[in-house]
């Protein structure tokens, strides 16, 4: 068997590229999903409705056993409210979601909306998920 050397060589290995771009995929992946905030909680159901949160959007998350989280970070209410005032004075029309698990006590969700009023916080949600 001989080989010829006196063809030019056109072909294009994209084996390498090929690898490049899977690793490009694994790591968007994996950035994609530890960028995802907040504590796991069952919220309660609603028909679907136009999104309302903005930007500058603080989420309180109450769990079942009553624990308040400001973004993820545990906090208590007179934490909450020092948090919620020093964003206040950054971000004026300031916005903040409450999520609270669905079989959470109703107190407190009024605990946490009375830090809001006493802040003057008039833009609030509550967060739910679509009926199926």
């Amino acid at each position: 068997m001989q080989i010829q050397d006196d063809k030019p060589y056109d072909d294009i290995n994209i084996t390498p590229m090929l690898d490049l771009a899977y690793v490009l995929l694994v790591i968007f992946i994996l950035i994609c999903t530890a960028s995802v905030q907040g504590s796991k909680v069952d919220l309660p159901t609603a028909s679907p409705a136009p999104s309302l949160a903005k930007p500058k959007t603080k989420a309180v998350t109450i769990n079942r056993e009553g624990g308040i989280f400001l973004d993820s970070v545990p906090v208590s209410l007179a934490d909450l409210s020092d948090r919620l005032r020093q964003q206040q004075a950054l971000t004026p029309g300031l916005s903040v979601v409450i999520k609270a698990d669905g079989l959470t006590q109703y107190q407190g969700v009024m605990d946490v909306l009375d830090v809001l009023g006493r802040l003057g916080l008039n833009q609030v949600g509550l967060g739910t998920k679509l009926k199926k």
